[in-house]
């Protein structure tokens, strides 16, 4: 049975820092790629960061470049989400999504929350003063 469970949200000022985590457990980080999605009341969810867990290549969105840096642990079958400098507008609720990409050939990240089959529960971000 395939599981992600998200920790590390909270309340942070406004330059601070977080580390989110996913735990994964039913698979092999190798097989996926993993995605971390963020979702602001009233906006639709939308693709912070992924990586290729086989490669290591990585995605950002525009907005968090040089701020956030994805990455994976394979022996603790965990994916990171370090972000640095935050903002208010970082504000959200925030997924870890699996993508099996066995026998698949992807030359792009794969963006849209409905191409990813499997998702946690989320963490909530919030940054305010």
């Amino acid at each position: 049975q395939l599981q992600l469970v998200e920790s590390g949200g909270g309340l942070v000022q406004p330059g601070g820092s977080l580390r989110l985590s996913c735990a994964v457990s039913g698979f092999t980080l190798d097989y996926y790629i993993i995605g971390w999605f963020r979702q602001a009341p009233g906006n639709e969810r939308e693709a912070v960061s992924c990586i290729k867990s086989s490669t290591g290549a990585t995605y950002y969105i525009e907005s968090v470049m040089g701020r956030f840096t994805i990455s994976r642990d394979a022996a603790k079958n965990t994916v990171y989400l370090q972000m640095n400098v935050l903002k208010p507008e970082d504000t959200g609720h925030y997924y870890c999504a699996a993508k099996d990409i066995r026998g698949r050939f992807l030359p792009n990240f794969p963006l849209r929350p409905s191409e990813y089959e499997n998702w946690g529960q989320g963490t909530q971000v919030t940054v305010s003063s």
